[in-house]
Formats: C-alpha cells, sequence, structure tokens
C-alpha cells in the first residue's frame, strides 16, 4: 500500500491550494484519512481528518479556512486551503487507516509529504 500526495507549491497569503493523496495497492477499506503538517523546528501537527462516513474535525487554526474531502471509490483524500496565511507554512502529510483484507486489523499508512509554502 502507498500513499502519494501532490498539489504542494508557493503562493502568496490570501491565495489557495488543493492537496489530494491517493491510496493504492491491495485494499480492502480505508478508514479514518487525515491531514498533518510540520513546521520547520516544529512538531507535527494534526490538520484535519475525515471519517469512513464523512465526518470531519480540524484543528482551530485551519477552521473557516480548510476543508477536508474524500471520495472513496478513487481511494482520495483531498484539503482545500483557502485564505492561507505563512504560519501553514510546512510540508503536509496525508495517513490513513488502512485494511487490507477483511480479516486483517487496520494499519497506518503514510504519505511522503508535500511542501506547502505560503509568502507574505
Amino acid at each position: 500500500v502507498q500513499l502519494q500526495a501532490s498539489g504542494g507549491g508557493l503562493v502568496q497569503a490570501g491565495g489557495s491550494l488543493r492537496l489530494s493523496c491517493v491510496a493504492s495497492g491491495t485494499i480492502f477499506s480505508i478508514g479514518t484519512m487525515r491531514w498533518y503538517r510540520q513546521a520547520p523546528g516544529k512538531q507535527r501537527e494534526l490538520v484535519a481528518m475525515i471519517t469512513s462516513r464523512g465526518a470531519t474535525d480540524y484543528a482551530d487554526s485551519v477552521k473557516g479556512r480548510f476543508t477536508i474531502s474524500r471520495d472513496n471509490a478513487l481511494n482520495t483524500v483531498n484539503l482545500q486551503m483557502n485564505i492561507l496565511k505563512p504560519e501553514d507554512t510546512g510540508v503536509y502529510y496525508c495517513n490513513a487507516e488502512i485494511r487490507r483484507a477483511r480479516s486483517s486489523s487496520p494499519l497506518d499508512y503514510w504519505g511522503r509529504g508535500t511542501q506547502v509554502t505560503v509568502s507574505s
């Protein structure tokens, strides 16, 4: 199983970016999917999460600006980021709880990360 994130880049403050993450490989089901970010010199933090039924939650710092969504048919999770701020700069990682077979327990998988840089 692999998670491949894309969509990062350089944007001015106030701009928007859309991140996508696709899971591939032998997949029976995907549970909760998450986006994390890590700024230079800081710990990795949870940005947003979405359950398999579509319930969402966000870090206070991004509420009202970011929207997480998923497409279960395509094994994809997206993060629409609007009104970006310089403090949103960091490497964004996708994470997913994936079961590879009906009889297997869910395991955590991580993408390699995509860089988001917001200039002031």
